[in-house]
């Protein structure tokens, strides 16, 4: 096991959570292999220690589509995240706002778009999908830019839902759902009485605002089945480019030729991510498919990246392999889960924390400093000792 502090984080969600909604951000696709790998190989990702490099001025802030962050981390969109902690955008949005970095409010959130900007002291950012309503699509870009959202996060890697099984078992989907999930609430007491009774409604806000009526979580995965668009392509966004003036950052992106594109289309930015391992299982985790991404368009756009990321350590070792920031998700979901916007906010100090222990020990006195410098190459396998047979050829 990897201990973090989103690893206590996660088991206080799992004891707080009715079983549907912890399995609901805590699983991914198929046999969750690209899951694991995403942890396990950004964890096996080894630095250059280095010494008496006087690191007393040492600085985490960067620069990223003109803001200025107090670490180059931004919180990932995540659906459903309301139904963590009572009016959870709300609580997420705000500590992340007190923290200066970006909060990006999930196309299917539970608060809407207009609950959540008026409480900030910073513009968010606004996460879309390309739907085949694309009344829909056009109703909540405008309503976005009218909150004074700044960047437009496109998710692209999901022109079809991932079979994710563990839906089926917990009771997020199949036979008799609804009646499990009422059951796991009453079972659930703390949840029942800060979310399930004080935290609603419980629909999707920014679907229900734009349909005129509630869009329950009964309705929820039938409304994006309905609605994904499998005909997706690069053409498809053109119409979103010419309308949105501010950046747009192009998501789900694990594909050099893919990150090409992103640049030709005149995206401001991508994401390197497999959708948490949520999509397709057994392509590449984010920490492998990014280096040759950031060698093939390092500099035309900004790179993000997310999927694995549990603690600073492993930003450190992101930014290494080539990107600009990172986006959190499962691990700010785990934290407002367990303590509410208090939780997510500890979890963030406690990232800048590892950080600045990864800077300082690898001679790192800015975020500009962190590079593939840092890394240590690959090391040579171990040769067995003269007269001994190795444990390949045994």
């Amino acid at each position: 096991m990897i201990i973090s502090a989103s690893t206590d984080y996660r088991a206080a969600a799992q004891r707080k959570l009715p079983p549907f909604l912890f399995h609901y951000i805590d699983g991914g696709a198929y046999a969750e292999y690209t899951l694991r790998r995403n942890v396990e190989d950004l964890a096996e990702i080894a630095l250059r220690q280095r010494v008496l490099k006087n690191m007393s001025e040492l600085s985490l802030e960067t620069r990223l589509f003109d803001e200025t962050l107090s670490m180059p981390v931004a919180l990932a969109p995540v659906g459903l995240t309301g139904m963590y902690a009572r009016r959870g955008e709300v609580q997420a949005a705000q500590a992340a706002a007190a923290k200066g970095i970006p909060f990006t409010l999930s196309t299917v959130s539970v608060c809407p778009i207009e609950e959540v900007a008026p409480t900030l002291d910073r513009p968010m950012w606004f996460q879309l999908y390309v739907l085949k309503d694309r009344g829909f699509m056009k109703s909540v870009l405008e309503r976005a830019k009218a909150a004074g959202v700044t960047t437009l996060v496109f998710t692209v890697d999901m022109p079809t839902p991932g079979a994710r099984y563990r839906d089926a078992h917990s009771g997020m989907s199949g036979p008799n759902a609804a009646a499990r999930r009422i059951l796991q609430a009453v079972t659930h007491p703390a949840w029942a009485w800060d979310v399930g009774l004080f935290g609603r409604p419980h629909d999707l806000g920014n679907i229900s605002t734009y349909r005129g009526h509630p869009t329950s979580l009964s309705d929820y995965i039938g409304w994006l089945s309905a609605n994904f668009d499998p005909s997706i392509s690069w053409k498809d966004l053109e119409w979103i480019r010419e309308f949105w003036q501010g950046p747009m950052v192009i998501k789900g992106i694990l594909d050099p030729n893919d990150a090409k594109d992103a640049v030709k289309f005149g995206a401001d930015g991508i994401v390197v991510s497999n959708h948490g391992g949520r999509q397709l299982d057994g392509v590449l985790s984010s920490a492998r498919a990014l280096p040759d991404i950031a060698d093939a368009v390092k500099g035309n756009l900004k790179i993000l990246a997310d999927s694995g990321i549990r603690n600073g350590l492993d930003v450190v070792r992101m930014l290494a392999l080539g990107a600009d920031a990172v986006m959190l998700g499962r691990a700010f979901v785990y934290a407002l889960a367990a303590a509410g916007g208090a939780g997510v906010s500890n979890l963030l100090d406690l990232i800048e924390k590892e950080m600045r222990v990864a800077m300082i020990l690898t001679g790192a006195k800015s975020i500009s400093e962190i590079s593939a410098d840092l890394l240590v190459r690959e090391l040579p396998p171990i040769q067995p000792e003269p007269g001994k047979k190795s444990d390949q050829a045994a």
